[in-house]
């Protein structure tokens, strides 16, 4: 773990390296990704079956290549009632936020007569990566399925790797929660290609999300522009700005529920108390040891943590910002005051009451965010990203008389002279 304190000399160089640590995968897969992508494209199902059989050890002929939708209702039936509440509660609240982000088209006649707007539309089809194996997550699945359902997705398409076959119970009831038309037994590089370009088991779709694997998000990456992608995602994030005021031992809580994702995982406190530094340090070393997650939250911690202490908190907004990280906690008093001051995060979590896993499940915000210094750029999913705009525009004689003489004179500047007369033949001249 990196401690730093913002009245040391080089304090501004050794942030900026934290600031830039990439921590991607070391792997470049680019080259296989690309392969595997061709062979799916030129194969189809053929290569998703030796994929499958290579990858997940077992035989899409003998296991089936479709989840029957039957078995998801089944496994949501057959879950613990108290699993179950949680899960529709999660849904039910999901589900309200992401109603309100539905935009609303325009249709007006500005100034000079001419008639403009916008309408909005959901795309045809999305497919939903799903994870699989140890990291099976139907909060995950939640997430994506219940935005693109309210946006209007007709046909919502998940693909998931089912090691030796079988699909956690979990990942099957929410997939009949959130209204899942198909659900395939294919994951990896390849799924996101059968989603991309369509096999003939598989019908194509209009766009992609979800989580997965380096392959996963590189495959996503170089199918840009055949579909569209919500994200390209890196390693779990989290920055804490605390004050001693906190107890220890939740700021350390807060700092591993996101180191337990990944070894890759950074988890980064900011805080203006040395003393407190050191004993969320040390409630770190004591949460770890009763961490089921242990090994991989204790990698995590040691290689990328982060302490920083500075002299006034006035000075974290600033870091913040520069770090544009996925999740930020603001654990004072009046959160309020360096929120207003926070430019650049995935999501923000005010109040000491706030920690940044109940954003994961319950709270309703969606918890697929931008990673790796994206938020500057990019914001979390919403119902935006399976929805498109179409603008319209709509003139009468006295419109294009007004406009038109404009429209003319740049076609014929930018020596388009095709342009300038669709225009000037309806002005008659």
């Amino acid at each position: 773990m990196l401690r730093l304190s913002s009245s040391d000399a080089g304090f501004a160089e050794a942030f900026a390296r934290v600031v830039a640590d990439r921590r991607e995968s070391a792997i470049d897969v680019a080259a296989d990704v690309a392969a595997i992508l061709q062979s799916v494209r030129e194969r189809g199902d053929a290569a998703l079956a030796e994929l499958t059989a290579k990858f997940d050890g077992h035989d899409l002929d003998r296991t089936g290549w479709q989840v029957d939708l039957a078995d998801c209702k089944a496994a949501f039936e057959a879950l613990d009632p108290a699993l179950r509440d949680a899960l529709e509660l999660a849904a039910t609240r999901i589900r309200a936020y992401h109603e309100a982000q539905l935009p609303e088209d325009r249709d007006y006649t500005d100034a000079a007569g001419v008639r403009l707007g916008a309408v909005w539309n959901a795309v045809d089809a999305a497919g939903l990566y799903v994870p699989g194996g140890r990291a099976a997550y139907p909060s995950s699945l939640l997430m994506n399925a219940i935005p693109a359902k309210v946006a209007g997705v007709e046909r919502l398409v998940v693909v998931t790797p089912t090691p030796k076959g079988e699909v956690n119970a979990l990942v099957l009831a929410a997939a009949h929660l959130a209204g899942v038309d198909e659900m395939w037994r294919v994951g990896g590089a390849h799924a996101v290609a059968a989603l991309a370009y369509g096999t003939d088991r598989i019908a194509p779709v209009d766009v992609v999300t979800g989580p997965g694997n380096t392959w996963v998000a590189e495959a996503k990456r170089q199918l840009y522009g055949v579909v569209g992608i919500d994200m390209v995602a890196g390693p779990s994030e989290i920055l804490v700005i605390a004050d001693a005021k906190n107890p220890p031992q939740r700021i350390a809580a807060d700092l591993l529920s996101q180191a337990e994702h990944d070894p890759t995982s950074q988890s980064i406190l900011i805080t203006d108390d040395a003393t407190f530094a050191d004993a969320v340090a040390a409630a770190v070393e004591t949460e770890l040891t009763g961490l089921a997650t242990q090994a991989t939250a204790r990698t995590s911690w040691d290689d990328n943590g982060v302490i920083v202490v500075v002299g006034s908190l006035a000075e974290a907004p600033a870091l913040a910002n520069a770090l544009a990280a996925e999740h930020v906690e603001i654990a004072t008093d009046d959160p309020e005051v360096l929120f207003k001051q926070i430019r650049h995060a995935g999501s923000v979590f005010l109040g000491r009451m706030t920690p940044e896993a109940v954003g994961d499940y319950v709270a309703g915000p969606n918890h697929v965010l931008p990673t790796g210094r994206r938020a500057r750029f990019s914001s979390g999913l919403s119902v935006l990203d399976f929805m498109k705009r179409t603008s319209f525009i709509q003139l009468d004689d006295a419109a294009l008389a007004a406009v038109g003489p404009a429209a003319v004179a740049l076609a014929d500047a930018e020596g388009l002279p095709a342009h300038a007369r669709s225009i000037s033949v309806r002005l008659g001249q």
